[in-house]
């Protein structure tokens, strides 16, 4: 059995990435740049201090990524006041499993603490996790491995005795170089077949069955 559970969350426990990728571009366009669906693909997880260059690679100098990217969360924000935050699918079930079995569940994000805690208590899932971890706790974030060494660390586990769950590249990445033991529930992006992930699962609720088969 893994000693903890360390889940991403936009894309995996809530339905957002799909808006995150939808206002990316409209705040994008919104600045005069056309920003591609494969571009804000791109961004996914990624942190600040990748996000900047691989942006004014693109689009020049011109790009301002702080005031874009308060423009997407805007969007964001006015969504959100008048549509409901979507539970991905299997996640409570996954979550009641883990705590049956005291097994510990942490979030690993690259959304701000406050946010990231204000989505998990409107989703109704904020008690299942111990630990909130946060980009803005490590120096560099995803694809970078930081963030899920400082989880491991601050969960008091061995990196490999813990599992990943991740949706995005730039997750997954950091997941498997930091030595998580990584499943991927694609949301928008299909599995490397070429990367070393533990496996798949098209659900959360699927992953129950994979700890399962972990034990035999």
């Amino acid at each position: 059995m893994p000693k903890a559970v360390v889940f991403d969350m936009d894309g995996l426990l809530l339905d957002t990435e799909k808006l995150l990728v939808k206002f990316w571009i409209q705040a994008a366009h919104e600045a005069g740049f056309e920003m591609t669906r494969e571009t804000a693909l791109n961004l996914r997880s990624l942190h600040r201090s990748f996000a900047v260059p691989y942006l004014k690679g693109l689009f020049g100098e011109s790009f301002d990524y702080i005031k874009i990217r308060s423009r997407r969360m805007e969007l964001m924000r006015g969504y959100l006041s008048e549509n409901p935050l979507e539970l991905k699918k299997g996640a409570k079930e996954l979550l009641e499993y883990l705590c049956g079995k005291n097994i510990p569940a942490a979030v690993c994000t690259a959304t701000d603490n406050e946010r990231a805690a204000e989505y998990l208590k409107t989703a109704g899932i904020f008690d299942y996790f111990g630990k909130i971890i946060c980009a803005s706790m490590v120096k560099k974030g995803k694809p970078e491995p930081d963030i899920y060494l400082y989880a491991a660390n601050v969960l008091g586990y061995e990196p490999r005795e813990c599992i990943a769950l991740e949706d995005s590249p730039n997750g997954i990445k950091s997941a498997l170089s930091a030595g998580f033991i990584t499943i991927m529930i694609p949301d928008l992006t299909k599995p490397d077949e070429k990367s070393d992930l533990f496996g798949t699962a098209d659900s959360l609720y699927d992953v129950i069955g994979i700890i399962e088969n972990m034990q035999e």
